[in-house]
């Protein structure tokens, strides 16, 4: 009987343990699956739009920057420039685009704003910055999370070296950026995000050491032609997902371990007949 139940318990704790290994994956795959969703929806929404539509839209963002670009003040204070809610946002959900860094597969909607409840389902843009719809004299700057147990969102942002490519893609238009500088700053330190006259930036920004979090690292582009022609509405679905091996294993192990422990129960139900007898 004891030897039973020891069975049972080690069963028991084996579940419990492939459980906790799983789920950082399974919730990766789980978040994955939701940014694609609403990056369809989003282009759904956008193929019903008229070009005349979106071309006043872009408009607004880029007298929205103009105006951001004339009053530095606005980067400590940004209701100092009205407007910034509702520029972009067609689908009154707050996403304004989606970034891509394949290097790196990242697939992530942009919203309005770096809010808690922003940063945990997609990358956020840091208002008093220039919304993504390039041009000279503007800087952008999206936020994203590392080390969430439940995305991996930015986490792998210190892979990117200078020379990599990330797009940005706001309504119909597609921004390619290159990398030219990756930086470590303290978080009191934002000379580095400010508009610089004349150049076109987008800077991804997120928290480092990994883990620690101390202070920020710092991956800028600079807007290039595009490589690839995006068309209106079209969105590929990033559906790869890599599995660590170390998680296959014991995967593959729980058929093998429910046979083992059901033919242990038997056994044991057998031999507790033949004492009884």
């Amino acid at each position: 009987m004891k030897k039973h139940f020891f069975s049972i318990a080690i069963f028991i704790m084996f579940i419990v343990g492939l459980s906790v290994l799983l789920y950082p994956a399974i919730s990766e795959y789980i978040n994955s699956k939701h940014a694609s969703r609403v990056i369809s929806a989003y282009n759904e929404k956008l193929s019903d739009s008229s070009e005349e539509e979106l071309e006043a839209v872009f408009a607004k963002a880029e007298d929205y920057n103009k105006r951001l670009n004339a009053n530095p003040s606005a980067f400590f204070d940004p209701s100092l420039v009205s407007g910034y809610e509702d520029t972009l946002d067609i689908t009154g959900t707050g996403i304004m685009g989606y970034i891509d860094i394949d290097k790196i597969n990242v697939e992530l909607p942009i919203y309005h704003g770096v809010g808690k409840e922003v940063l945990q389902i997609g990358a956020g843009h840091l208002s008093g910055t220039s919304l993504p719809v390039g041009g000279s004299s503007t800087h952008s700057v999206l936020s994203g999370h590392r080390g969430l147990p439940s995305a991996k969102l930015f986490t792998d942002l210190d892979e990117l070296e200078i020379g990599d490519v990330f797009t940005v893609t706001i309504l119909n238009r597609c921004f390619t950026y290159q990398i030219d500088r990756i930086k470590v700053v303290l978080p009191e330190e934002y000379d580095d995000l400010r508009i610089v006259d004349g150049k076109d930036y987008c800077t991804l920004l997120t928290c480092t050491p990994y883990g620690i979090n101390s202070h920020r690292l710092l991956v800028r582009g600079v807007r290039i032609e595009n490589i690839e022609e995006k068309k209106v509405g079209v969105f590929v679905k990033n559906e790869a997902f890599r599995i660590d091996p170390l998680i296959v294993a014991p995967i593959a192990a729980i058929p093998l371990l429910i046979i083992t422990f059901t033919l242990i129960f038997i056994s044991d139900k057998r031999q507790r007949k033949k004492t009884k007898k």
